[in-house]
């Protein structure tokens, strides 16, 4: 239970332990329900693509997501993956949304377990793989 009184449902974990443990998914893109009680399940998908991620981000409404974030960081280490935590709450989002998804956002953090980094998005290039793949490598050399 978070702050705020929102709750994270169980549909929302398995999403998440699909992805991490089944890699079932490639993302899941989370929501505060209507009646603002429950973090819920807003899209899962398996498609490959990061650009259709940021498609399912809304342009004018917050999320949380997680994401299996595959890079290389030579071609002599190879492929490695990261589960990336997303905030989205871009600036034209409405003050209550970004205030309850604010206060809602360490109950979801931390019932999911395995993620490496957070991300916080106000606009489109604060989640621009680009950027997003300097975070994660910056910090590559450590783990």
């Amino acid at each position: 239970m978070s702050r705020s009184g929102v709750a994270v449902s169980d549909e929302s974990l398995t999403a998440f332990n699909d992805l991490k443990l089944g890699k079932k998914h490639k993302y899941v893109i989370y929501k505060i329900n209507d009646s603002k009680t429950e973090i819920i399940v807003d899209k899962i998908s398996s498609d490959e693509s990061y650009d259709a991620f940021l498609e399912a981000l809304p342009e004018d409404d917050s999320r949380y997501a997680v994401y299996d974030f595959q890079y290389e960081i030579s071609s002599t280490e190879g492929k490695r993956s990261k589960i990336i935590f997303f905030t989205w709450s871009p600036e034209t989002a409405s003050v209550r949304s970004k205030m309850i998804y604010a206060s809602s956002k360490d109950a979801l953090r931390r019932a999911l377990n395995g993620v490496s980094t957070d991300i916080q998005g106000t606009d489109f290039s604060d989640v621009a793989f680009e950027s997003v793949l300097e975070r994660v490598s910056r910090g590559a050399g450590s783990h």
